[in-house]
């Protein structure tokens, strides 16, 4: 009888989940409006919420027509050329790093996983930085950043791929160790690159970029990281199924029908190109892609049906705002955000590690 309850029980509270995930999406919808509204509006120059949306809907072709231009030259290029791209490619990194995060950890069956912990986005800096301050890659032209990123991010995943495996087996903490390494020897040469960098000035602007910087954000800067946010985001929506059979183990992925080969060959690619991208626009920020999956998983539970979908959102409205906290709290000059994210993201970690138990 009581496993009979406690299969009851459990359908009752997937029922409960199922019905209330379109309003957890349509709030959190709800909430990342209002972070967009708000970032916008904050800054020395104070602009009201109904002139940031006018002058937004007049450069859509056709709505321009029925907008009276009652703003400010200055306020239109405060609000359309400086202050909405940066928050909108704040937007693209944090939901596009929640993505990651809730892909590795299902990749390595490891709650503690994220892009910085496992040295991919380590990789990503040092071969971005080789970029910026060489000039390395330039036979990719204008995406010489982007793809020098994404081999940075696939050398450094593959790496502790191999380093973590011992006789075809793969330890969690092992993985979590060769990881560690991976990105202190990553940093290190990172460090090293930039002290032999033959200008100061760009040793100043490559510091600051690897502690995570939305400084800077142009237009220019939004479509290519945020097409492959969405793509990445929607084909692993449309893999759930195998993301969730990850989360029992490999054995039981197989027998479910999951070709684990394949697939954990194509979440490595995926994982390193979304990682590598965003670095390239952003530089390293850590802890988003640890902190929003398990948040998440507290809102809806595990299945990746509801958790990308909620993780986009919700690490969306928190780069925001950590980036709003980066830009004002010491205003005029600017932190990086980087930083306010690790603030948020070292405690939490710990808190995970001090948990008597932590799981999916």
């Amino acid at each position: 009888m009581s496993s009979i309850t406690q299969e009851r029980s459990a359908r009752a509270d997937l029922a409960v989940a199922e019905g209330r995930f379109p309003l957890v999406l349509l709030g959190l919808f709800g909430i990342l409006l209002g972070s967009i509204t708000l970032a916008v509006m904050m800054g020395p120059v104070r602009i009201e919420p109904s002139t940031v949306w006018k002058i937004a809907f007049s450069h859509i072709p056709g709505l321009d027509l029925w907008l009276e231009p009652d703003w400010s030259k200055a306020q239109g290029n405060i609000v359309w050329d400086i202050r909405f791209p940066r928050v909108l490619l704040g937007a693209v990194v944090g939901g596009g790093l929640a993505v990651v995060g809730t892909a590795i950890q299902a990749l390595t069956r490891n709650p503690l996983s994220d892009p910085y912990i496992l040295g991919v986005s380590s990789g990503a800096s040092t071969a971005a930085t080789l970029v910026i301050l060489f000039g390395a890659f330039q036979l990719f032209g204008q995406y010489a950043l982007s793809v020098s990123a994404f081999i940075g991010s696939l050398i450094a995943i593959v790496l502790v791929y191999m380093l973590a495996r011992v006789g075809g087996a793969l330890s969690n903490t092992r993985l979590l160790l060769a990881g560690i390494a991976v990105s202190m020897m990553l940093s290190a040469l990172t460090s090293f690159i930039v002290t032999m960098a033959p200008k100061e000035e760009g040793i100043r602007s490559a510091m600051f970029w690897m502690m995570g910087s939305l400084t800077g954000a142009k237009w220019s800067f939004l479509t290519f990281p945020s097409c492959i946010v969405v793509a990445g985001t929607l084909y692993l929506l449309l893999q759930y199924r195998s993301l969730n059979a990850l989360l029992m183990g490999e054995e039981t992925a197989v027998t479910l029908g999951v070709n684990m080969d394949r697939f954990r060959k194509v979440l490595v690619i995926l994982t390193s190109l979304l990682t590598g991208v965003i670095v390239a626009v952003s530089g390293a920020i850590g802890f988003i892609g640890l902190m929003i999956p398990h948040l998440v998983r507290l809102m809806v539970g595990s299945d990746h049906r509801r958790v990308l979908p909620v993780s986009v959102l919700l690490g969306a409205s928190f780069m925001i705002w950590a980036d709003v906290f980066a830009r004002l709290v010491i205003a005029p000059e600017e932190l990086p955000v980087g930083i306010v994210t690790a603030l948020c993201g070292g405690p939490f970690f710990i808190w995970l590690l001090r948990r008597s138990t932590y799981s999916f």
